[in-house]
């Protein structure tokens, strides 16, 4: 079954969300780091798995997660497999879902469950789809070994440390859940979602520069 709603363009939206303007020095040297680190575990393994980290793995870190698929395809960077998990499983939450699917993302239930559902999630012109479903970060599901981008925002006390990671990171996101059930509710989940696009976007694009340097040296 197809879940659908009315969307504007993938691509458009993800470029246009790309305004460094609105981050502040501090946020793009981190971003520049992890960059670094990925272009760096790509040159050596020719691959990379990326896993994206929050509480529950329902809103931030599966926004993360999709961005950074339609990323490696926009970016034509192959072998770039990622994930997302939190502390225990919950859902890809209903509002995190129709954000992506406002810019254009479909989504395509596979396995229905009431408590869990998964969906394959794909885009315009995609030659594969993303599983999509809410699970712990150390899941099976999730390959090892990975880089740990936790996304809790610095409120939230129970956002993970990872041991086994490779490597981690800490790009904090405020969690659309406190505009749940609000009349803002809408604009407050694509602020969020144009957010984290535009930061994939500044790491992504970063990485292809210097996997295109490295190349070229």
């Amino acid at each position: 079954m197809i879940i659908e709603t009315t969307s504007m363009n993938t691509k458009k939206f993800f470029e246009e969300a790309l305004d460094k303007h609105l981050l502040s020095e501090k946020r793009k040297e981190l971003l520049q780091a992890i960059s670094k680190k990925i272009t760096a575990t790509y040159i050596k393994d020719q691959k990379v798995h990326l896993n994206f980290i929050c509480t529950h793995n329902s809103r931030r870190s599966q926004l993360a997660q999709v961005w950074s698929f339609f990323a490696a395809d926009y970016f034509q960077l192959d072998n770039m497999f990622l994930f997302s998990g939190g502390t225990e499983a919950t859902a890809f939450y209903k509002n995190t879902v129709k954000t992506l699917q406002e810019v254009g993302f479909t989504f395509h239930l596979t396995d229905f469950n009431h408590q869990n559902p998964k969906y394959a999630i794909s885009f315009e012109g995609s030659q594969k789809a993303l599983v999509g479903f809410s699970k712990t970060f150390d899941d099976i599901h999730n390959q090892q070994p990975y880089i740990a981008i936790t996304t809790c925002d610095s409120a939230d006390e129970n956002c993970p440390f990872i041991p086994d990671a490779l490597h981690r990171f800490h790009l904090p996101f405020t969690d659309p859940k406190v505009s749940d059930n609000t009349q803002e509710e809408g604009e407050f989940y694509l602020k969020i979602n144009q957010q984290i696009a535009r930061e994939v976007f500044v790491i992504f694009s970063e990485v292809k520069k210097q996997i295109q340097k490295h190349q070229q040296d």
